[in-house]
C-alpha cells in the first residue's frame, strides 16, 4: 500500500470513527432530555426564553360556515377557515397517513423521537438533509408561534419544542394529540384542519374520506404550495402514492389496499368546494353582521343567505365573458384581465347585482372580476355615473303627474341656463328626433327630454323621489343629474329599481336570513323589509311598459339575442360621457338586476361602439340564461284602475282604419289621461318642444 492509500484509509477509518462518536453524544443527550443538552449549551443560550404552557392543547381559532338559500356552502368567515372535527368520527386510516408520513413511532415515543433524531443527524453528515420533528413537536410549534417560532433554526428553539413536547405527552393521550394535530394544520390556500381542507378539495367532510383521499391530504404538511392537488394532480399523486406505500411497510393497510388506492386519479371539487364563487358577497354579510353586533369574523357560527348559487355563478361566467369580448375588440389598447402588469386592476371592471323585487333578496352580487387580486368591492363600494339609466327616476315624476305616456314632447337641441352656466345636452347619435311621444323618447333615450322634464319638476323634486326609491348618494341638483351625472351606489340603485319590478314600493336589500351559533340558537335574523311605497301601482305599471319598449325596439334590444320573446323583460341603457361607463338595469317577473363596466379610474372605454345596450345589456341577459332564469310567462298584471287604448305609434293618437298594423299599439293611461279626455279637456293637454330659458 503506498503512502497516500494508507493515509487515506486512516484518515477514512478516523472520520467514521468521530462520526460514531457525535452521533453517541448526540443521540445520549437528547435521550437525557434538555436538562443534558442544556448543560452543553453556550452560556448565550442557557438562558432561553420561557415557552410558558407551549406543551397545552387549546381549541384553535374555528370560521363561520356561510351558506346559499339551498344550504350549499358558498364560504367561510375568519382569520384561519377551520372547523375541527372529533377523531372518532374520522375513518382510523386518516390518522394514520399522517402516522406513517410524519411520525412513523408516533405511539412508541414520548414526544420526542430519538432513533429519528439520530438517523436524522446521520443523514445531516452525510449531506441528506432531512428532520426528525413528532406530531407532537408540530403540533407544540404550529398551536403556539408566539411561545415556539419554528423559523427559528437555533438549538434553543429546538430544546425549548422539545420539553414541551415531552410535557404535552404527560398531560394528553395518543389519541388526544394527533386530532389537535389533525385539526390544526395548514392545508394551503387558508384552509387549516382536516375537515376544511376535505371540505374545499374533496367537497365532504372528513368523515366520509377515501383512503387514497386521506393520504392526499396527508401529503400537504410538508409542503401545501408545492402538492396542491388542485394546481398540481401529478406530483400530489406522485406524493399520495409513496404514502400509501409507507402506510403498507407499517402494516396500517395491506398492499392489495394501497395498490387499489394507487389506482384512483386525484380528483379535487370545482370553486374549492363552495357551489358558487362569493367573496365578494361574503363580505358584505360580514360587514352587516358585524354591525349588527355579531361576531361572525370569531368564527363557529353558521350564516344563512340570500344567495342563489346557480345565478351567482352565472353572473360571474357572464360577466367574464362580456368583459373579455370588450377586451378582444379590434383596436381595444387597455391592459387586459389575461394579460396586465402583475399587481396592477387598471384593466376593464365590472358589477353585478341582482335582487328579488318581491323580497329585496340578493341573490347575486359580483364586486370585480377577481377577488384575489382586488377585493375591493364595486358594488357595494363603488360610486358610479348612471347614465341614462337613471331617467326613470325622472319619468316617473311626470306620471305621477298625470303627463300620460303618449304625450308629445320634443326631441330638439336646448340650451338650458342655471346658476349662470348654460348647458346644452345632446344624444349619442348627434340627431335629434324631432316631437315624439313620451314613450319613445324614454325607448330611444332621448338626453333633451329627460333634461325638459328635470326643469319642468324641479330638481328638489325630482331628488325626493329618488330618495324615496331608496338612492341615497348626493344627487346634484343641476339639469345633467337627469341623465346620470350624479354618482350612485350599484346595490342601492338596483334595489331602487326592484319598486319598478313589484308594485311600486322599493325593497330593502336583504343578504341574510339569520346567524346561529353552535347549538342552533338564532343570534340575529332579517325579516323582509320595504321602504315606503314611491309610486302608484298604475304608475308603475305604465313606466315598467315603456321600460319593455326599450328591450324590444330601443336602446336594449340586446337582450333579445340571450332571451326569447316569451320572458318580460324590461329595463334602462346607461352610458356616460365620453364613454367611461355603461349600464344596464333590467327585470322580469322574477327578478331585477343590473350591470355596470368601466374601469376604476374613469377612463374611455373605446371611441365606437360603446354603449349600456352594446355591452352591459348583454351580460345581464346571459346571466339569466345561464341561470335557467328565462321562463316564458304572460308577463306583470296589469292593475285595476287603468285605461287602455290602441294607438298609432308615430303620432301618439287613437288609430284608425289607415294605421298600419306595425304601428298600432296599446296604451295605458291614468283615469282621466286618455286621448278622449284630453280632447275633452284642452287643459289636460302638455305639449311641449324646445323649452326657452
Amino acid at each position: 500500500m503506498t503512502g497516500n492509500a494508507a493515509r487515506g484509509t486512516i484518515h477514512a477509518m478516523v472520520t467514521r470513527s468521530a462520526l460514531k462518536l457525535r452521533l453517541a453524544v448526540a443521540a445520549a443527550l437528547i435521550a437525557a432530555g434538555p436538562g443534558a443538552l442544556a448543560s452543553q449549551a453556550t452560556p448565550a443560550q442557557k438562558a432561553p426564553k420561557s415557552t410558558g404552557r407551549a406543551w397545552q392543547i387549546i381549541t384553535p381559532q374555528q370560521s363561520s360556515l356561510v351558506y346559499a338559500r339551498d344550504g350549499s356552502l358558498i364560504g367561510e368567515i375568519g382569520a384561519e377557515w377551520r372547523t375541527s372535527v372529533s377523531i372518532t368520527l374520522l375513518p382510523k386510516y386518516v390518522g394514520q397517513a399522517f402516522i406513517a408520513v410524519e411520525d412513523k413511532r408516533f405511539y412508541q415515543h414520548n414526544g420526542v423521537d430519538v432513533v429519528g433524531i439520530a438517523g436524522a443527524i446521520k443523514d445531516n453528515l452525510f449531506g441528506a438533509s432531512r428532520g426528525a420533528s413528532t406530531i407532537t413537536q408540530l403540533l407544540v410549534g404550529n398551536m403556539h408561534p408566539d411561545l415556539i417560532d419554528r423559523r427559528d433554526k437555533s438549538l434553543s428553539r429546538k430544546l425549548h419544542e422539545q420539553s414541551a413536547a415531552r410535557e404535552m405527552e404527560r398531560h394528553y393521550n395518543k389519541e388526544q394529540i394527533l386530532e389537535a394535530f389533525l385539526n390544526q394544520i395548514n392545508f394551503g390556500h387558508g384552509w387549516y384542519g382536516v375537515e376544511t381542507a376535505s371540505r374545499h378539495y374533496f367537497g365532504k367532510s372528513a368523515s366520509q374520506l377515501t383512503l387514497a383521499e386521506a393520504a392526499t391530504l396527508a401529503a400537504l404538511p410538508k409542503g401545501p404550495a408545492i402538492y396542491d392537488p388542485v394546481k398540481y394532480p401529478d406530483r400530489a399523486k406522485r406524493r399520495r402514492d409513496v404514502i400509501l406505500g409507507l402506510m403498507a411497510e407499517q402494516k396500517y393497510i395491506s398492499p392489495a389496499e394501497a395498490a387499489a388506492a394507487r389506482a384512483e386519479p386525484v380528483r379535487t371539487v370545482a370553486d374549492g368546494g363552495v357551489s358558487a364563487p362569493s367573496q365578494y358577497f361574503i363580505d358584505v354579510v360580514r360587514t352587516q353582521a358585524e354591525r349588527a353586533g355579531v361576531p361572525v369574523s370569531q368564527g363557529g357560527l353558521r350564516i344563512f343567505t340570500t344567495l342563489d348559487p346557480s345565478l351567482q355563478r352565472a353572473a360571474v361566467q357572464a360577466l367574464a365573458e362580456g368583459a373579455a369580448e370588450v377586451e378582444h375588440r379590434p383596436g381595444y389598447h387597455y391592459p387586459t384581465l389575461a394579460s396586465h402588469p402583475k399587481g396592477s386592476t387598471e384593466y376593464l371592471q365590472g358589477a353585478v347585482v341582482a335582487i328579488d323585487p318581491s323580497s329585496g333578496d340578493v341573490k347575486a352580487l359580483v364586486g370585480g372580476r377577481n377577488y384575489q387580486e382586488s377585493p375591493f368591492n364595486r358594488a357595494v363600494n363603488g360610486l358610479r355615473q348612471p347614465g341614462s339609466s337613471f331617467k326613470p327616476f325622472v319619468y316617473a315624476r311626470a306620471l305621477m303627474d298625470s303627463l300620460p305616456p303618449n304625450a308629445i314632447v320634443g326631441d330638439t337641441a336646448i340650451d338650458v341656463r342655471y346658476d349662470e352656466q348654460s348647458y346644452r345636452p345632446r344624444n349619442s347619435d348627434d340627431t335629434f328626433m324631432g316631437n315624439i311621444t313620451l314613450r319613445e323618447a324614454i325607448t330611444f333615450s332621448r338626453n333633451p327630454v329627460a333634461v325638459q322634464l328635470w326643469m319642468k319638476y324641479g330638481a328638489d323634486s325630482i331628488i325626493a323621489l329618488a330618495r324615496r326609491f331608496g338612492i341615497n348618494t348626493p344627487i346634484a341638483p343641476y339639469p345633467a343629474s337627469a341623465i346620470g351625472a350624479s354618482e350612485v351606489q350599484p346595490l342601492d340603485f338596483v334595489a331602487a329599481y326592484t319598486a319598478f319590478g313589484g308594485l311600486g314600493t322599493p325593497m330593502v336589500p336583504r343578504l341574510v336570513y339569520r346567524v346561529e351559533d353552535r347549538a342552533g340558537k338564532t343570534l340575529w335574523s332579517q325579516g323582509v323589509a320595504s321602504l315606503p311605497p314611491a309610486l302608484d301601482t298604475r304608475v308603475t305599471f305604465i313606466l315598467r311598459d315603456m321600460l319593455r319598449d326599450v328591450v324590444e325596439r330601443g336602446t336594449a334590444t340586446a337582450v333579445r339575442r340571450y332571451l326569447p320573446e316569451g320572458v318580460p323583460v324590461a329595463g334602462k341603457t346607461g352610458t356616460t360621457d365620453d364613454n367611461t361607463d355603461v349600464w344596464f338595469v333590467g327585470m322580469t317577473p322574477e327578478i331585477v338586476a343590473g350591470v355596470w363596466l368601466g374601469f376604476d379610474k374613469p377612463r374611455s372605454i373605446a371611441e365606437h361602439g360603446v354603449a349600456g345596450g352594446s355591452l352591459a345589456a348583454p351580460v345581464f341577459a346571459r346571466m339569466l340564461a345561464q341561470a335557467g332564469y328565462a321562463h316564458p310567462s304572460p308577463g306583470w298584471e296589469v292593475p285595476p284602475g287603468l285605461v287602455t287604448a290602441e294607438l298609432d305609434r308615430s303620432t301618439g293618437k287613437p288609430a284608425d282604419a289607415s294605421t298600419p298594423f306595425d304601428r298600432r299599439y296599446t296604451e295605458y293611461f291614468l283615469p282621466g289621461t286618455e286621448p278622449g279626455a284630453l280632447r275633452i279637456d284642452a287643459r289636460r293637454l302638455f305639449v311641449f318642444g324646445p323649452i326657452p330659458f
